[in-house]
């Protein structure tokens, strides 16, 4: 299997499967002497970490990092820094159940990617999914939380906007409430109804799908490139590349074909800072396939899980209908622990974005431009 890496100037590669005994990743293009230790990286791994609460799957895994490579404790500081090697790290399996899966050896799961592992490769993990399986995704977490320290001022922030058919008030947006709720929603009173309203899907033995938000801050313009290298489509493409996403969205999305030109074009006006001042932010903070310096809005759209209890007809690896029941530990809504993985890989195209600009034009030039003499 190939295509494990992403990423030009910061690539990551991903290794591991579900029932493996561990998932990681090798981070390489780091610049050197950055503080790193695994302190810098466990707190967004334990925002997507599994058995948290009764709205997620309840595999107890401790996701615990381990830095393998690419650290040296620097003798002018004493911190630990990263040595522009490549960074190893690793996250042990702790919590496997094969045996949830003995059933379905042979059977597809409609919905999940058993068919097409097996026409492609004539072989495939059964074991919760192997490669293909989220977990693999505890990986672009842990590499995410490097990336946000490549690219300096920058903070990248998620939250669930939309669970099944219903949306958050945008009026009570609060991102300190996205860390007092479980479903990382910025809206108190929406977290309190998807409370109920997931209850019922779980007792149920379905699944409900999700909308997730990331918002970068910090971010300069410049980052991105015309015709090939755009940075809302390398955004497009890591966030599509998440397990389960159907759709992505940069800015109003969809929204501003409802939209005149009048209404979508984002006004400019010259700030007291010298700087310019967009008077809106429809475009989500990329013009051009370039950064605008405003925040870059990304929206993704999470599929419902397809491992259900409710019985389904499928066909087996020997082209005989059968009929399925996945057992296991599932997540009714899998969107719930896409938020900090939406995060992470924000932070990996930003962080690449910054150093291919860094690398081919060095210090931004100057702006505002003199205007022409006469």
């Amino acid at each position: 299997m190939s295509f494990n890496t992403f990423g030009h100037l910061f690539r990551v590669t991903t290794f591991g499967e579900s029932h493996g005994v561990a998932v990681g990743c090798v981070v390489d293009g780091c610049p050197p002497r950055i503080p790193l230790d695994r302190n810098d990286i466990q707190p967004y791994l334990d925002k997507r970490r599994p058995g948290q609460s009764r709205f997620t799957t309840q595999r107890r895994e401790p996701d615990e990092v381990r830095i393998l490579s690419g650290v040296l404790e620097d003798d002018s500081t004493g911190a630990q820094v990263t040595t522009g090697t490549p960074i190893t790290l690793v996250i042990d399996n702790v919590d496997q159940r094969s045996k949830d899966y003995s059933d379905i050896k042979n059977l597809y799961r409609p919905g999940h990617a058993d068919f097409t592992y097996d026409v492609k490769y004539g072989l495939r993990d059964y074991r919760g999914g192997g490669r293909a399986s989220a977990r693999e995704t505890a990986a672009r977490v842990a590499a995410g939380a490097i990336a946000r320290k490549v690219l300096p001022g920058m903070t990248v922030r998620g939250a669930l906007v939309q669970m099944g058919p219903h949306k958050i008030d945008r009026a009570q947006w609060d991102w300190d409430e996205v860390e007092r709720n479980a479903f990382f929603a910025p809206d108190a009173q929406a977290a309190g109804f998807f409370a109920d309203y997931l209850d019922g899907v779980r007792k149920a033995g379905s699944s409900i799908g999700a909308v997730i938000e990331v918002v970068a801050e910090g971010v300069p313009a410049g980052l991105g490139a015309p015709v090939y290298g755009k940075l809302d489509a390398d955004l497009a493409a890591g966030l599509m590349g998440i397990n389960a996403v159907k759709g992505v969205e940069i800015g109003d999305g969809f929204a501003v074909a409802a939209l005149s030109g009048e209404e979508n074009g984002d006004e400019i006006r010259m700030g007291n800072d010298g700087r310019p001042r967009f008077l809106s932010n429809h475009a989500g903070g990329i013009l051009g396939g370039i950064s605008t310096g405003q925040p870059i809005v990304a929206r993704f759209v999470v599929k419902p899980t397809s491992s259900i209890l409710t019985p389904r007809r499928t066909v087996d690896r020997y082209g005989r209908d059968s009929e399925i029941v996945t057992k296991g530990r599932h997540d009714p809504c899998v969107g719930i622990r896409a938020v900090p993985i939406g995060e992470a890989m924000v932070a990996c195209v930003l962080a690449d974005h910054y150093l291919r600009q860094r690398g081919q034009i060095g210090d931004a030039p100057a702006w505002p431009f003199a205007p022409p003499a006469g």
